[in-house]
């Protein structure tokens, strides 16, 4: 089995056992802060990574790292991916897991380009406009993008959706010399 498939499995169970506890936002925040440490921190990934050091070691350095901040079926879930030896799955399985979140809330996030920096305000029309056209939560990543002049590009998934002032002077040009 894939790792991208064994860590979609992880995500899914991860995800029951936030439904349990009723929190599936905050279960998304101790996975991916925990992905995040395993990332970023040189010293806990070798300690992961390393075949020197049993799966009961780990465990236990993790529960006492870990057992009072975080609940009871987390830290389950956390001693669980270390006995089968996936706790390099992390960062996937918070992926995932977000990913999870995001369709059973009905959320997508959008890729928004732009011609120059947007304020607070026309993010949350961005957002609200994208969401009433998808008939989701849309959650707009903004970017800017001076060449494309004005307007703006939308990348949900594979779908783009191409608002610029360059793409309809491009159009516009097209249909002049034809």
């Amino acid at each position: 089995m894939r790792d991208s498939s064994i860590a979609r499995n992880y995500a899914e169970a991860l995800l029951s056992l936030a439904r349990k506890a009723n929190d599936l936002d905050g279960w998304a925040k101790m996975i991916t802060d925990f992905a995040a440490a395993v990332e970023q921190d040189t010293t806990l990934r070798r300690f992961l990574e390393s075949p020197r050091v049993s799966a009961a070691q780990k465990n236990e350095v993790i529960t006492k790292a870990v057992q009072d901040r975080v609940p009871k079926l987390f830290l389950e879930f956390l001693r669980a991916l270390l006995r089968n030896r996936r706790q390099m799955l992390i960062p996937e399985i918070a992926v995932e897991y977000a990913n999870l979140v995001d369709e059973s809330v009905g959320r997508v996030h959008a890729r928004v380009t732009v011609a120059k920096e947007t304020s607070a305000d026309e993010n949350n029309v961005i957002a609200r406009e994208l969401s009433r056209a998808v008939g989701k939560e849309v959650v707009p990543h903004m970017s800017v993008n001076p060449a494309i002049l004005g307007g703006v590009v939308v990348r949900i998934g594979d779908t783009v959706m191409d608002g610029s002032v360059r793409r309809r002077l491009s159009t516009l040009r097209r249909k002049m010399l034809s």
